[in-house]
């Protein structure tokens, strides 16, 4: 079986509905989790896939794993190993390629369709069109060098940057919003929530309406980059 190496800040902010399709396609789980674990050989991997959580790339004086992380990540991607990044994840990959990551000038959370590139268009995003995506952060970065940009919102340029075929960055959730498993996000950014106006009653009614097609055609999205990659 193939490999991949699930990098996690935060318990909740899991695979959610990826993880089935990465069983399905042939990869063998191993979780690891932030600060904790050890980072293997960066290379190693056949699939990488580093996920969300609530601190920051630029926060590496009070978590050191992001320094750790970032320069982990510079060693996979100057090979061009297979690599997928999820907010953080994402920036954390733009921010090993040499780009800026910085605050946005309002939080993003909620669900919101993107407006897709003619990158965006002609690759694995073109099944998001139209679909209201989960959105939860308050950082953006500059679109790395040597990468397209595939989608945008209207307060955040990049929301997802491929580097070839290899090398996937996206600032929103595609793997998440599902209930009952969303309310976990629910309760665990509460005081995000709170801190930021946003009624937990409305997303939660919002999962129950887009939930299902974010999962469908999320899945479809990684399916057809899984089958494009450059191995």
């Amino acid at each position: 079986m193939k490999s991949a190496l699930i990098l996690g800040h935060l318990a909740f902010e899991d695979l959610g509905t990826f993880a089935p399709v990465l069983r399905n396609v042939g990869y063998q789980l191993k979780d690891i989790e932030a600060a904790v674990d050890p980072l293997p050989d960066a290379l190693e991997p056949d699939l990488v896939v580093v996920l969300g959580g609530p601190i920051g790339v630029n926060d590496g004086a009070a978590f050191p794993c992001m320094t750790e992380e970032r320069k982990w990540l510079a060693m996979r991607l100057a090979a061009d190993r297979p690599t997928l990044g999820i907010c953080l994840g994402a920036q954390l990959m733009a921010a090993a390629l040499g780009a800026r990551v910085a605050p946005i000038a309002e939080k993003e959370i909620g669900f919101a369709p993107l407006t897709l590139t003619p990158p965006g268009w002609a690759g694995p995003l073109a099944h998001l069109s139209d679909i209201p995506v989960l959105h939860w952060h308050g950082e953006g970065f500059d679109l790395p060098a040597g990468a397209e940009r595939l989608a945008a919102t209207p307060g955040c340029e990049t929301q997802g940057f491929a580097r070839g075929r290899n090398i996937l960055g996206l600032q929103f959730h595609p793997e998440a919003g599902m209930l009952p498993d969303f309310e976990r996000w629910l309760i665990g950014h509460s005081a995000e929530l709170a801190q930021a106006g946003i009624a937990p009653e409305a997303l939660r009614q919002d999962a129950g309406v887009h939930g299902p097609a974010l999962r469908t055609t999320g899945q479809a999205m990684l399916k057809q980059w899984l089958r494009g990659l450059d191995e």
